[in-house]
């Protein structure tokens, strides 16, 4: 299936792996993909929100 999205490889280590596949099968994502998709987002929000909260103490 052709995509339009921009695409890069990512190489890691057997542990961070399993951990993907393990949340991949959890959340029932189709692919590894998506949930490697999913877990950058939701680390990107985790990121914002800490950077809110430190500026807030300020």
């Amino acid at each position: 299936m052709a995509t339009s999205r921009p695409r890069y490889t990512v190489s890691v280590d057997e542990d961070l792996f399993r951990k993907i596949e393990d949340f991949r099968f959890e959340k029932r994502f189709q692919t590894r993909s998506e949930a490697t998709v999913e877990l950058i987002r939701l680390g990107l929000e985790a990121l914002k929100r800490e950077d809110e909260k430190a500026e807030n103490q300020n």
